[in-house]
């Protein structure tokens, strides 16, 4: 009998990878009215993944439904407004 984890057929082993998470922070600064379940479809991951980049990552949060950073700085206020 073995603790380890065998792999698994069709199941994508890590899906908070770089390239994930940039992707998610390009969309969500190109539009930030978008939803989780928008962001999980196009990029193929569950929502709870998108969801966990999105806090845990890029300390976000939803705010009158548009992701913002959690501490807005004078510059991310000025970058909001081009």
């Amino acid at each position: 009998m073995s603790t380890e984890d065998g792999d698994r057929n069709g199941h994508q082993k890590r899906v908070v990878t770089d390239e994930n998470i940039k992707k998610i922070h390009k969309m969500t600064l190109e539009s930030r009215k978008l939803n989780l379940n928008r962001l999980a479809d196009t990029l193929k991951i569950s929502t709870v993944c998108v969801y966990h980049i999105i806090h845990e990552y890029l300390a976000m949060k939803k705010l009158c439904a548009k992701w913002v950073p959690r501490e807005l700085t004078f510059e991310v206020a000025n970058n909001d407004d081009m």
